[in-house]
């Protein structure tokens, strides 16, 4: 069904938006804004676009993008941002990871969450 990264959400410093994947309504409000809050926060400190996307074996990472004309881009202060929200954000990621293995790759829960902490 999904072999391709697939995106689950993102923002737009340039225009101002933010998107989430319909795909995942499922995940609880507190967890989409939760979401939406690091984006949108990311976009409006850093510039640029950031998505959030799997790839084809479940792994939740984090792209961005720029124009070569935005002077307010922070390229050093995106990967340090990048690096903070990993840690602080650990087990929400490491919680969305597991859940697009279970219920979008059809990996069995348990296996996996054993996998996850070998």
């Amino acid at each position: 069904m999904y072999k391709d990264k697939i995106v689950l959400c993102g923002a737009n410093a340039y225009e101002k938006k933010y998107y989430f994947n319909e795909d995942f309504s499922a995940l609880p409000q507190s967890i989409q804004d939760e979401l939406h809050i690091m984006c949108v926060l990311y976009t409006e400190e850093i510039s640029g676009v950031l998505t959030l996307e799997y790839d084809e074996d479940g792994s939740l990472e984090f792209k961005t993008e720029a124009l070569e004309s935005d002077a307010m881009y922070d390229e050093i202060g995106s990967v340090l941002r990048i690096k903070q929200l990993r840690a602080e954000k650990q087990e929400l990621l490491e919680s969305l990871e597991l859940y697009y293995r279970v219920f979008f790759l059809g990996e069995d829960a348990e296996e996996t969450r054993k996998e996850a902490e070998e």
